[in-house]
């Protein structure tokens, strides 16, 4: 296949940095004899809320397959307090997983159109019993009549989102548009959920649901989470802070530039991977990025060491997922891993959009370039495999745990302690006592920014529990994504602590892959992670016991 080697900047993003409207309630789904949903919304009591029903002695199926899902929960809507018609739920996905265990996910759809943000999973053991059923479902939607004919056009509601995002006239690809059944303030919208993305001194990867009848924006928000014949050789290059790299890249003979032979931080080496790519943006906010190169196999210029690290460390992060996880690359199927460096200038962040992570420089001062940290690459490429499986959205606690596991693997890859972006932090910030990111271990050890503090316990802290949980609105870190993950990350400190950093990466990575939904909160997060440790480690196993205890500590309890 060719390679392309000039990167169109732009896409999906999550910042590693940074701070609501809630939508239309939707039924919590549980047998009438057991309560599998706590309100922990803070005030919020129309907020969406998941569900999560462990079925002891659910009956044997002949096949564990959609149409046998269905008929189950048809079966037992009364007990589960759903309303299911045959054309309500749409078969999306049937996978089994390293356990044997079978994971049926059905789409509920009003006339064909998806109702945003629902969808049912129905986890089947491996004799085909039924052991769990997920997820959310709205009975509103299902019972309204509602038209899914739509006024405005798909593209009228592009130019409608780009134009209130203000988005710039140049863009990385074009917008996409999808018609949805989209719950929202306590009425059932038919929307456009346009995603528009852009780069720019302030990226931008915004969702814009428009109303597909009055072009009104319901609801909006940004989810910036902040071949030719290239031969296989080896590298040697110098990183951020001096260490020697062995790299993985390969060279050619660029005839067309009369340059001879280069050198490119590109690593063709693993199979069935389409590649590991390092691109230059040259310290522009846009425009295209170029394959990284260089003259001889030797990258030990001052200007090389950012791509040393990005191109090191992805590797890295590549073979732990591999090699713990049995997961080719970030979506799983071998998708290319490409990096971006030298993004704008002075700029202290990095973030990882739908295509590939970017870094900024740091100004010198408060950061050092942010590739410098093998954790600062594990949390953004673990945002990308949080887009290929759970999908969490990116605010509120669903936000929150987006932020949290991207942090926890940044701590489990990065193995030496339990900080995240030790290794970025300039003198300035190091001298001020900021020697780290954040601290799953201590929390509260560093302040919040001074416009969270009201919204919280009063201590300005980061918190560490969740009577100290900060009740931010969406304007502020998407409603505390990057203030109220350090609960979850917390929790995850004391599992590890208890089981070790290997077993804690299995349990995580379990309910980020199998059961974790796109509008999980904390509370559905407890009852996924327990389940994940009891189906690796069983029922009375210590890791199970930890796994709960962790979350007890932190104060999520039911």
């Amino acid at each position: 296949m060719k390679k392309k080697h000039v990167l169109p900047v732009a896409v999906l993003s999550s910042a590693l940095l940074m701070g609501s409207i809630a939508p239309l309630p939707s039924e919590a789904v549980s047998p009438q004899t057991q309560s599998s949903v706590v309100n922990t919304n803070h005030g919020k009591a129309d907020e969406n809320k998941p569900f999560f029903v462990k079925e002891k002695q659910a009956e044997k199926q002949s096949e564990a397959n959609a149409k046998n899902a269905i008929a189950f929960l048809k079966k037992n809507e009364q007990a589960y307090k759903i309303d299911v018609s045959e054309k309500s739920l749409k078969a999306k996905e049937t996978k089994t997983d390293d356990l044997g265990m079978k994971h049926v996910k059905l789409q509920q759809t009003k006339n064909g159109v998806h109702v945003e943000g629902h969808e049912v999973s129905v986890t089947y053991d491996q004799e085909n019993r039924i052991q769990s059923v997920n997820g959310h479902f709205s009975n509103s939607v299902e019972k309204e009549e509602i038209s899914t004919e739509a006024s405005l056009s798909k593209s009228d509601s592009i130019s409608i989102a780009k134009q209130s995002v203000k988005a710039p006239e140049e863009l990385v690809e074009s917008p996409a548009s999808e018609l949805v059944i989209y719950p929202f303030n306590e009425k059932n919208h038919l929307a456009y959920k346009v995603n528009v993305n852009f780069m720019g001194e302030e990226p931008g990867n915004w969702y814009v649901y428009v109303d597909a009848e009055s072009g009104e924006v319901v609801d909006k928000y940004n989810a910036l989470m902040h071949a030719d014949d290239y031969q296989a050789s080896k590298g040697a290059g110098l990183g951020v802070l001096g260490d020697e790299r062995s790299l993985h890249i390969t060279h050619k003979n660029d005839s067309d530039s009369k340059e001879g032979t280069q050198f490119y931080l590109y690593d063709n080496s693993h199979e069935d991977l389409e590649g590991i790519y390092t691109y230059d943006i040259k310290n522009q906010f846009g425009g295209q990025a170029e394959l990284y190169k260089n003259s001889s196999a030797s990258f030990k210029d001052d200007y090389d060491r950012p791509a040393v690290d990005a191109h090191y460390n992805s590797e890295k992060v590549y073979d732990y997922f591999l090699e713990e996880h049995d997961r080719n690359s970030i979506d799983g199927e071998g998708m290319a891993i490409m990096s971006v460096v030298h993004f704008g200038e002075d700029y202290n962040n990095a973030f990882w959009n739908g295509s590939y992570m970017t870094y900024g420089d740091g100004d010198g001062k408060f950061m050092n370039p942010l590739s410098a940290g093998l954790d600062v690459a594990a949390h953004e490429m673990t945002h990308g495999v949080t887009t290929h499986t759970a999908g969490l959205k990116y605010r509120n606690q669903s936000g929150a745990l987006n932020e949290a596991f991207s942090d926890i693997f940044g701590a489990l890859i990065d193995e030496e302690d339990w900080e995240l972006g030790e290794d970025i932090m300039a003198e300035e910030a190091k001298a001020s006592g900021r020697t780290s990111l954040r601290s799953l271990s201590d929390p509260s050890k560093y302040p919040v920014g001074a416009a969270y503090v009201p919204y919280g316990d009063g201590n300005g802290m980061y918190p560490s529990h969740m009577d100290e949980y900060y009740n931010l609105p969406m304007d502020l870190d998407n409603g505390g994504v990057h203030i109220n993950s350090s609960i979850i990350n917390h929790a995850a400190y004391i599992t590890g602590e208890q089981i070790g950093k290997e077993k804690l990466g299995q349990i995580y990575y379990r309910a980020l892959s199998e059961y974790l939904l796109p509008e999980s909160d904390f509370s559905h997060a407890r009852e996924v992670l327990i389940q994940s440790a009891v189906d690796i480690y069983g029922e009375s196993s210590e890791e199970a016991a930890a796994t709960e205890a962790g979350l007890n500590q932190v104060g999520i309890t039911e």
